[in-house]
């Protein structure tokens, strides 16, 4: 029973291995004075001096800092207003079909995602840029904010809403100072999702940069192309940690408390 009890959890240590290995190999390589990923040398923290001295690293770093908050903020209202309407879809047909539809481009591989909108652009016309790659980010992150919103919408229980209806609010108060209470952590787990997804993003934004426009994840594969430089390792070290660190916002929110919701009574 000892043996099978350790069991899973031996799997999910080897499963941990496998995923992060890689990662700290790359992390320990880009502190390696050596200049290759073959022997270390000495420690040293060269390369993360050369990531912050190339101004055009910085200017694409820059760029990929907006169209991710962009397409966070915007993606974020565009979820939340697209859950509290499928909330109010009465017929469970019809909800179920638009959940699904919105559920496809989670479940769509990026290529495609990416092709779709490169074919799109280029038939209206479009130039591809900044424009392109922020409507790009908008569209795959919405479903995300959808996800994550919707479940808070459904464990919300309909007294909270008929209650303060009867204290007198009215359908913005309700919603402003019910609804989006409540469903706050969603919210902001969502925005956090997105905005992490928007950061990680190669496949669907190689496809539709263009005109200059560069983002860090496109930046990187060209530099590898290019040759092995511990300078990517010391960027993508950069972005892992950015990383890790809106993951961790996002599970401290998720299971953060909720404040109790208050309303006034308005005198008629």
């Amino acid at each position: 029973m000892g043996k099978a009890s350790r069991l899973p959890t031996i799997y999910l240590g080897f499963v941990f291995v496998i995923l992060y290995a890689p990662i700290l190999y790359l992390v320990y390589y880009s502190f390696n004075s050596g200049g290759s990923m073959y022997g270390f040398e000495e420690f040293t923290l060269e390369w993360y001096g050369e990531v912050f001295q190339d101004t055009r690293l910085l200017i694409i770093l820059f760029n990929t800092v907006i169209i991710a908050l962009l397409s966070a903020v915007i993606s974020t209202v565009l979820g939340v207003a697209g859950a509290l309407a499928l909330t109010n879809v009465k017929h469970r047909r019809v909800r179920s079909t638009l959940l699904t539809l919105n559920n496809v481009m989670i479940v769509s591989p990026d290529v495609i995602i990416g092709a779709s909108f490169l074919i799109l652009f280029t038939a209206i016309g479009m130039q591809l840029g900044f424009a392109s790659v922020l409507i790009s980010h908008i569209a795959f992150s919405v479903p995300i904010v959808v996800l994550m919103v919707l479940p808070k919408l459904q464990e919300m229980s309909p007294t909270l809403i008929d209650a303060a209806r009867d204290l007198g609010a009215n359908r913005w108060d309700v919603l402003t100072r019910v609804i989006i209470p409540y469903i706050t952590p969603g919210i902001m787990a969502g925005f956090f999702m997105a905005l992490t997804y928007s950061l990680d993003d190669f496949a669907v934004t190689f496809f539709v940069t263009g005109g200059g426009f560069s983002t860090l994840s496109v930046e990187i594969y060209s530099m590898a192309r290019r040759g092995i430089s511990l300078t990517i390792n010391a960027l993508s070290t950069l972005i892992f940690l950015v990383t890790l660190a809106l993951v961790v916002g996002y599970y401290a929110i998720s299971t953060r408390g909720l404040k109790p919701i208050r309303w006034e009574v308005r005198d008629e």
